[in-house]
């Protein structure tokens, strides 16, 4: 018996090419069963030129749908580029208009107007909140389902208004919701089931993320390794089709350069080592405090027993406050970087600055504006690589030429401490520097930080950030809809080389196959599992959720 999705039939697979087998199509749901009747050799003839025809079809599919995605989510992703610095060129410029007493209540009573439109737009919506990555991971396990219409324009026009009146957020996690929501809408308009939805979903992910730093290798790594948290082959090809096609689009409109234009970043020397794996830690610690601050900052915020619009003015009058004192904290902090990477700032005043921006993106994320962490954390990495530089050079460590190297350096290891994904940390500054010369010391200085902020027992800042958000208690909005997991064996895991009949499964599932390589195994009762087997689960929606969570315990370490 082989199992086929109702979609995913077509004339090619006649019968007619089959006579020499007894076999018939048996419907049922969402899916048509291949009933062979005769065994052994004949048998086998038949199900494996089908199986591997049907995955070939399935995988280049994917790839098209992918392009498509790409081309979507990068023109949302570019319009939300574009609005966004608009919206912040505009709130830097009404900053600098406010100088008189009079001009400053305006100032003042338009921010605040801002906090109550952004209020009520989280009010009617509370999914649009925050960065959108935790959402994005939540809907891909299974936790909830988004209306993605209604998220997409409220997270676009939400976002505007956050970093208009001066918020310290970024544009990165909300293009991430944005580029997922375009691969949902993709997915639903042509009527795909839940699989190749999700599927879909992580290519917009990636594709939003490849779109808003123009870095399509990282948007690609930052999908699998923290979104989908999963290396499968399916979604590598399509993910990386969608990244591609958005940053295609991308450059069309921003053009060529790179994310940050920086002097030549010069190779530090084997010697200065030492160095870095002290910088590293401090990071690892500073992404651990970072993490259970910004925790404390939501708890805070809910216990305060206001209406929502009243509760987000909260930080659009800190945003004032910051604006007439310490303009540069303003926004995600793009131009920050830049001033950084050519030295416009002293020694003082870049201390000065770390703890300013580190308070107010607490302050802005903390009170559930629509708007990420994503660069305001890359921003705290500049910042404080900056400052260990230039203590660095001022104590005789290293010499002055390597000043820069410390920005990108902590940049990295900001982002590795706090979210847990080292690799998607190291290409992501690669990209955005346009330097491939310090791949060995990024990867130094992310290790340091990964350990470090992993002895601390601080967890990935996402998953947290997740845990809040998702359900009590889990209900599945199409429970008896049919669904396919794809999970890995990993390395050492009990499971491996074992049978699957000696495997106490969980209740309601079936393994219709096993991909070993570039070979197709069909299941059987004595089929051994090996490690680094990718297995394909059949079950219903509504176990999704307890399902995965089985399996993990089963099939990891």
């Amino acid at each position: 018996m082989i199992l086929l999705e109702k979609r995913r039939l077509r004339p090619f697979f006649s019968l007619q090419k089959f006579r020499s087998v007894r076999c018939r199509f048996c419907h049922s749901g969402l899916y048509w069963v291949l009933v062979i009747y005769e065994k052994g050799e004949a048998a086998m003839k038949l199900r494996q030129p089908l199986r591997e025809t049907l995955q070939e079809k399935y995988r280049y599919r994917l790839i098209l749908q992918g392009i498509l995605v790409g081309l979507v989510a990068g023109l949302v992703t570019v319009a939300y580029r574009f609005a966004l610095t608009y919206s912040e060129k505009i709130c830097r410029f009404v900053f600098g208009w406010a100088q008189s007493p009079w001009q400053i209540v305006v100032l003042f009573a338009g921010l605040l107007a801002l906090g109550v439109c952004v209020g009520f737009l989280t009010k009617k919506e509370p999914m649009i909140k925050g960065s959108g990555i935790p959402q994005v991971e939540g809907q891909l396990t299974g936790y909830f389902e988004l209306p993605w219409w209604k998220i997409l324009y409220k997270k676009f026009l939400g976002g505007c208004l956050a970093i208009f009146g001066g918020l310290s957020l970024g544009r990165e996690g909300p293009s991430i919701l944005l580029g997922a929501n375009c691969g949902q809408g993709i997915s639903q308009t042509f009527h795909r089931n839940r699989t190749e939805e999700k599927y879909l979903i992580t290519c917009g992910a990636c594709a939003g993320l490849a779109a808003a730093f123009n870095a399509p290798l990282a948007g690609v790594l930052f999908a699998l390794e923290e979104v989908h948290k999963n290396f499968n082959p399916k979604v590598l090809l399509s993910a990386m089709s969608s990244a591609v096609t958005a940053d295609v689009v991308s450059k069309l409109f921003v053009g060529m350069h790179s994310t940050f234009s920086a002097a030549p970043v010069q190779v530090m020397p084997i010697s200065y080592y030492l160095s870095l794996l002290a910088f590293g830690a401090l990071l690892g610690l500073f992404g651990a405090f970072y993490n259970r601050i910004l925790l404390f900052s939501q708890t805070l915020y809910g216990k305060i027993h206001w209406p929502e619009p009243v509760k987000m003015m909260i930080p659009f009058a800190f945003a004032g406050l910051f604006g007439l004192t310490l303009p540069q904290v303003l926004g995600g902090g793009h131009s920050m970087i830049e001033a950084l990477l050519h030295g416009e700032y002293a020694l003082g005043l870049v201390a000065v600055l770390l703890v300013a921006k580190f308070v107010f993106s607490m302050i802005s994320y903390g009170s559930g504006a629509p708007g990420g962490i994503f660069f305001p954390l890359l921003v705290l990495g500049a910042l404080g690589g900056a400052l260990f530089g230039r203590l660095a050079i001022l104590c005789g460590v290293v010499p002055e030429t390597y000043a820069v190297n410390f920005m990108l350096l902590g940049m990295a290891g900001m982002f590795t401490a706090i979210v847990r994904a080292p690799l998607t940390g190291i290409i992501l500054i690669v990209e955005m520097s346009g330097s491939l010369t310090q791949l060995l010391s990024l990867s130094v200085v992310c290790l340091c930080a990964y350990i470090a902020a992993d002895l601390c027992h601080s967890a990935p800042i996402y998953e947290s950030l997740l845990d809040r958000i998702k359900p009590a208690r889990y209900q599945a909005a199409h429970p008896e809809e049919r669904i396919f997991l794809d999970l890995t064996v990993q390395f050492g895991s009990f499971v491996c080389r074992k049978k699957i009949e000696q495997v106490h499964w969980p209740k309601d599932c079936l393994i219709t196959n096993i991909v070993r390589g570039r070979e197709t195994l069909i299941p059987h009762g004595d089929t051994v599992i090996l490690p680094g087997d990718m297995l394909t689960i059949l079950c219903k929606s509504e176990d999704e959720v307890p399902l995965r969570r089985k399996l993990s315990k089963s099939l990891e370490n």
